[in-house]
């Protein structure tokens, strides 16, 4: 079994990896196709709900993704703007919710047909990965399981 490795490389960047048993370009289609996308992105267990999903995947693009969780009257939006994208080897988006917001890059190295992701996030300062750390960040394992599962499925 592939295990999700959650390393802090400096004092404002985070990296993770896992392997996954599946080809680089179906990898990326499970990162960039919003039906696919939202099989896998919110952990189960963190009890939240994906409300909308739309995602404009290609250089200069932008996302905005609201979430709704049964413990805030609001829903909560994510969006941002992709500044990079290589059909099958990257993606690189902006996290413009606040000031805070990570500069995140993926990407997708495909050897003998599985694919190793490495998800990069660059934050403004110490506090916003320390603050990230504390919360979305430690999601991170249980999103990547639940993307093995949707890639295993075949969906």
């Amino acid at each position: 079994m592939h295990r999700t490795a959650v390393e802090r490389k400096s004092d404002r960047e985070l990296v993770v990896t896992r392997t996954f048993n599946a080809p680089a370009h179906i990898v990326f289609e499970a990162w960039s196709k919003p039906e696919l996308f939202k099989r896998w992105w919110i952990p189960k267990s963190a009890g939240m709900s994906l409300v909308s999903c739309g995602m404009d995947i290609r250089t200069g693009g932008t996302y905005r993704l609201v979430f709704r969780h049964p413990a805030f009257d609001q829903p909560m939006a994510f969006f941002g703007t992709y500044r990079e994208v290589t059909p099958n080897k990257r993606i690189v988006w902006t996290n413009e919710e606040s000031d805070q917001g990570a500069v995140t890059t993926v990407t997708f190295e495909e050897d003998a047909g599985k694919t190793l992701v490495t998800l990069h996030e660059l934050y403004p300062t110490e506090a916003a990965l320390d603050e990230a750390l504390a919360g979305s960040a430690e999601a991170l394992p249980e999103q990547f399981a639940q993307l093995d599962e949707l890639l295993a499925g075949g969906w």
